[in-house]
């Protein structure tokens, strides 16, 4: 049996109400496409995602920074706990076939480092400030191991994952 496909979200723990709207309807179109949603398990744009991909009918992954299962927000319907703090990036960021940043401070650009390095295609949807719009239509460094797509709606989020999520079902063959 194949594997569903696998989306991280990654963004701010505190985000404003249209940020966390954007979450949303990531973790809805998620849910409806049949991919599973990882995050790191914790409240603002992980815990928006998660909502609504569970509501969605979707698998919800969370990789908390903590032992303590219950630490994860309780939308999740699998929570690792990694005691690893936020070193738990490095294991968010390569979790899935695809990431997709929302806003975002220090740790999610830390996951955004980690998933260029690891060549995990990174999708920002624009908008939402932070360093997601920041790298939207840059490279993180010169070595090219990866791709950011842009998007500015959810229309335009579900075009980029058919096109990235059957590229890297192949790459794994």
């Amino acid at each position: 049996m194949r594997r569903a496909p696998q989306a991280v979200v990654i963004g701010d723990s505190r985000a404003p109400r249209r940020v966390l709207q954007t979450a949303a309807g990531v973790g809805a179109l998620l849910a409806r496409r049949g991919i599973t949603l990882v995050t790191g398990g914790m409240g603002g744009v992980m815990a928006a995602a998660s909502r609504a991909a569970l509501r969605g009918g979707g698998v919800v992954v969370g990789i908390v920074p903590s032992v303590d299962l219950a630490q994860a927000n309780g939308w999740c319907t699998v929570v690792i706990p990694t005691g690893m703090g936020h070193a738990r990036n490095a294991l968010t960021a390569i979790a899935g076939d695809v990431v997709i940043a929302i806003g975002g401070g220090a740790g999610t650009l830390s996951e955004i480092a980690l998933a260029w390095i690891h060549a995990r295609p990174i999708v920002v949807m624009e908008g939402a400030g932070g360093w997601g719009d920041a790298l939207a239509h840059s490279e993180v460094d010169a070595r090219r191991s990866s791709t950011i797509t842009a998007c500015d709606d959810l229309d335009a989020l579900d075009v980029a994952l058919r096109r990235l999520l059957p590229l890297r079902r192949a790459q794994r063959r």
